[in-house]
């Protein structure tokens, strides 16, 4: 038994602890650490705002017209976002439905974002081009890479990049020069301490590039790095192989390679401590480890089963669990990135006050009934409701779908309030 995922389902496993966040219905491709939480974005077309500690999605995002690759914090507390259709949106603090300020130029997928302290946005884009975006929404455009360009950074003093022609340029108000040349494509460009970088190639080497231009090697695996952070002293390295290895940046020693499932780690991010690190994966977890121990770490609040209510299905109740990160059940639960499900029976779609519907779900033309929430999940979402930004998800096995309409029948009626 077993459910497919389509696109973007919201999940978080039923019972499962704080180290693992389960919502996204594809490859989690970026991360970014926010003063109130944790962004991550995927190649499901969602960007999800999570509050770690209760292991919730506080809002899902659904506004980029493909695969998201892209996540930068930006002063202040916004947070930027861009991907395959080319377009950069600025988010303010707090999670708004639709963005500030839409940023618009890249004639082709924007692969890496990187914010200065003074606000200025860099993006590096499969067009080949390097831009610097001011306040106002214009751009400074840098041309120099033969080919997609797929890393930034921002060193303290000037703006560098990386791509896929094997070189490591950096950029002033003169133009551009190259800064290191490898012959091979590099994935991922990240600004260290002291205004070094660090490169991840094709080959599983992060190459540490000194502001003189020399060179340290550090052998990270025999698959593509795809993804770097530094945090605390330390270094880690993501690869298409699925290990995540952590360095000194000091000592420039191997400290522990995290164990995860064996599949392709897109992200990696440390926590603003640095003692602590976020990854995401092929297997749409965003997973939270131990930096200086390697190990997973444990719920970091406990994580309340909500007990099976009487009569409810247990089997049911399990496959609930792939909704439990963003629905409730009861009516007194608090805010969640989905609606409450109390009382769904009968209730005509889009009807629950208070809560930001999309246009297409706002029309209310059906009514949830066993038989309609049972063909919206056999269809799709896509399907049944076109146009709706609700993350789709379908259901093939026929027994769980009918476990899961009993368990529902019982856990969303009237009962006494937790």
């Amino acid at each position: 038994m077993r459910l497919r995922l389509v696109a973007a389902l919201l999940l978080l496993g039923f019972g499962a602890g704080a180290q693992e966040l389960r919502g996204h219905g594809g490859p989690v491709r970026a991360l970014a650490v926010l003063p109130d939480g944790l962004a991550s974005a995927g190649f499901d077309q969602a960007v999800i705002l999570w509050d770690p500690e209760r292991a919730r999605a506080r809002r899902v995002i659904r506004w980029h017209g493909g695969a998201v690759n892209a996540l930068a914090a930006l002063p202040g507390g916004g947070l930027a976002s861009a991907g395959e259709d080319g377009r950069i949106a600025l988010w303010p603090p707090g999670g708004a439905a639709q963005p500030g300020q839409v940023l618009e130029g890249h004639g082709a997928p924007v692969a890496a974002l990187a914010a200065a302290p003074d606000g200025m946005l860099g993006s590096a884009g499969w067009d080949g081009m390097v831009r610097l975006w001011s306040a106002d929404g214009t751009a400074r455009v840098l041309e120099g890479h033969q080919g997609p360009v797929n890393g930034i950074a921002w060193t303290g003093t000037r703006w560098a990049s990386a791509g896929y022609d094997g070189t490591v340029r950096t950029w002033d108000g003169q133009g551009g020069q190259v800064l290191a040349e490898f012959g091979l494509p590099q994935h991922a460009l990240l600004a260290l301490p002291g205004g070094g970088l660090a490169a991840g190639g094709a080959d599983g080497i992060v190459r540490l590039i000194g502001v003189d231009g020399a060179v340290r090697e550090w052998a990270a695996g025999s698959r593509p790095v795809v993804a770097l952070a530094a945090g605390g002293g330390r270094l880690a390295a993501a690869s298409l192989g699925g290990n995540v290895t952590l360095w000194s940046l000091a000592e420039g020693r191997l400290l522990a390679t995290l164990e995860g499932p064996g599949l392709p780690v897109w992200s990696v991010a440390f926590a603003a401590d640095g003692r602590t690190l976020w990854t995401g994966g092929q297997d749409r977890v965003v997973r939270h480890w131990d930096a200086a121990t390697g190990a997973p770490l444990g719920p970091l609040a406990p994580v309340a089963e909500e007990a099976l209510p009487a009569g409810g299905d247990p089997e049911g109740a399990r496959v609930f669990g792939a909704c439990r990160a963003c629905h409730a059940l009861s009516a007194d639960s608090g805010p969640m990135a989905g609606p409450s499900l109390h009382g769904i029976f009968g209730r005509q779609m889009g009807s629950l006050p208070g809560y930001p519907y999309s246009p297409r779900l706002a029309r209310g033309d059906i009514t949830w009934t066993p038989e309609t929430v049972a063909d919206l999940f056999t269809r799709g979402p896509d399907v049944v409701t076109p146009g709706t930004t609700m993350p789709v998800q379908r259901l093939g096995d026929p027994a769980a779908m009918a476990a899961l309409i009993r368990f529902l029948e019982v856990a969303t009626a009237d009962r006494p309030a937790r």
